[in-house]
């Protein structure tokens, strides 16, 4: 028995009346009349009772009416709670760690602002680990600094970030307007992991410019860089948004590099064969409209 059988079966038991029924499913009479032949022959039970052209339900056609009643009703709240996922839902953003801290908080709260029947999961981590991520279908969309390898991931940028070096306020570039590149290959780094987005940046600009560099510390979150470099145990590049707040309490110093350009952007990235409800296609949608 299909869902259609048992409505109307249902609209039968409304009007009691086959042409009334008819009418209201917009069906032909012999459309109805068929559909509940087909009933009472796949149940092996009469439904009605044809009597001086009135229809009454029998025994079995009553209890067949409370199961109708309940499988069109569970049809229906399905159907409702699927679309409500597609409006609404979930979504499961994959963020790595320089967006994870300084714009997905704001994004996500302007986001349940205008979503707040969508649940926001996330997840963060350098961009070689979100790439995996997103290729095992562990998420649904991520926001990412690095470059992405995989020709099965969509990109797109959505906002330029500048990277800056810092030192203590003991350092010895501390009211400089700007220092050499060659004076970095004297530094010591304290450096994000393999797999940043931070670091891929700041190596391919140290190669374009043919200079070699001595790592000291390798961390794995902005904080614990800035930390190391405030108690003068080496310098860093880092994004600028990392590093504005301590600059302007004197914790840190920003420093231009002649000649150098640690520019990138973030971007969107998702599976290309990933079905984007409307929950996941206005998060993209506001990332691509941030000004963060």
């Amino acid at each position: 028995m299909t869902l259609r059988h048992y409505k109307i079966f249902l609209a039968v038991c409304d009007t009691m009346n086959m042409t009334a029924a008819a009418q209201s499913l917009f069906l032909s009479q012999s459309a109805v009349s068929q559909a509940v032949a087909e009933m009472e022959k796949h149940y092996g039970v009469r439904l009605f009772e044809r009597m001086s052209r009135r229809l009454y339900l029998t025994p079995a056609g009553k209890k067949l009416l409370n199961y109708a009643n309940q499988i069109v009703r569970v049809d229906l709240e399905a159907e409702n709670n699927m679309r409500s996922q597609q409006k609404n839902g979930s979504v499961r953003v994959g963020a790595s760690v320089t967006i994870g801290a300084y714009v997905l908080p704001k994004l996500v709260s302007r986001y349940q602002s205008q979503m707040p029947e969508t649940d926001v999961f996330v997840y963060e981590d350098n961009t070689t680990k979100i790439e995996a991520m997103l290729l095992g279908g562990q998420l649904d969309l991520a926001l990412v600094e690095g470059e992405i390898a995989s020709p099965d991931l969509v990109t797109k940028p959505f906002l330029s970030d500048r990277l800056t070096l810092i030192c203590g306020m003991n350092h010895r570039f501390v009211g400089l307007s700007e220092v050499k590149a060659a004076e970095l290959e004297k530094e010591t780094f304290i450096m994000r992991e393999k797999g940043s987005g931070t670091r891929k940046t700041f190596e391919d600009e140290m190669a374009a410019q043919s200079l070699t560099w001595r790592e000291g510390w390798t961390c794995n979150n902005a904080d614990t860089i800035k930390l190391a470099v405030q108690q003068g145990l080496g310098v860093s590049v880092i994004s600028r948004r990392a590093a504005e707040s301590e600059a302007a309490d004197k914790k840190l110093c920003m420093v231009q590099v002649q000649g150098m350009r640690f520019q990138r952007w973030f971007k969107t990235a998702y599976h290309k064969e990933k079905y984007l409800t409307d929950a996941m296609l206005r998060m993209i949608e506001m990332c691509h409209s941030c000004d963060f």
